[in-house]
């Protein structure tokens, strides 16, 4: 998902590392679904902590955990109504981090082909989530919960335009501080779930074995030649800056 160590991640957010957070993930550069991730959430406290989070919600109502595998992404079209998200969205609200993130670009008559986005600014990307916390049926008090996330999406920006129709919801600093620390109102929170301006991200196509999350290292991110690129595109040729995960999933 992403090789930036958490305290420096906490740091660019201003957040505190949970005691979890330290040890629950290692560097990766293809993070497979229903694996753990980081984000950033206010305490009850009101501090800013960097933890780990199950990717993938499970609401606290569901039989199993299996259902996460579901729910890795969350409609921001529909997120304030959909029983899943609906109480998270008003009370449990998150920044799932990450270096990047990978999208297909697919088109009739032709192989799909990944391309790897991060930040052209090279910063952090704090992806808008949500996340629940799920307790086995039966499950004897002090037994602990399972932490899971969803990551939003949108309609895609122009950053996107010819490769993909929906994106991760990517927060600035400030939208960053409305989302978390918002006391629920839908029409404000709404209101943050934009496709990022054009230039806010860089990308460049890079080798199809992104597809298969066993495949997991720093060549991930290697940029190939793009089959259908008509010209060169500085914005999508430059060299890697950091590291991500695949969000062409659900959502």
């Amino acid at each position: 998902m992403l090789a930036t160590p958490p305290d420096q991640l906490a740091s660019c957010f201003g957040a505190v590392v949970s005691d979890e957070a330290a040890e629950a993930v290692a560097p990766s550069w293809n993070v497979a679904p229903t694996s753990t991730v980081l984000g950033v959430r206010v305490t009850s406290a009101g501090v800013r902590e960097l933890g780990p989070y199950y990717w993938g919600l499970v609401p606290s109502f569901a039989k199993g955990p299996e259902v996460g595998a579901r729910m890795l992404n969350a409609r921001a079209e529909s997120i304030a109504e959909r029983p899943a998200f609906r109480s998270a969205f008003v009370r449990r609200r998150l920044l799932v981090v990450a270096d990047g993130f990978y999208e297909w670009k697919k088109g009739p008559g032709r192989t799909p082909q990944p391309f790897y986005f991060s930040r052209r600014d090279g910063a952090p990307l704090a992806f808008a989530g949500l996340f629940e916390r799920w307790w086995a049926p039966g499950a004897e008090d002090g037994a602990p919960s399972l932490v899971s996330c969803t990551i939003v999406t949108t309609g895609a920006g122009e950053d996107l335009t010819g490769i993909h129709d929906r994106m991760p919801v990517v927060l600035e600093s400030g939208a960053q501080e409305r989302w978390l620390e918002s006391a629920g109102d839908r029409d404000e929170l709404e209101s943050l779930l934009q496709p990022s301006p054009g230039g806010t991200l860089v990308a460049w196509p890079v080798d199809r074995r992104v597809g298969n999350v066993a495949n997991d290292d720093p060549g991930m991110l290697q940029v190939v030649a793009d089959p259908d690129a008509a010209t060169d595109d500085p914005a999508r040729s430059v060299e890697p800056l950091s590291f991500g995960w695949d969000l062409s999933r659900n959502g």
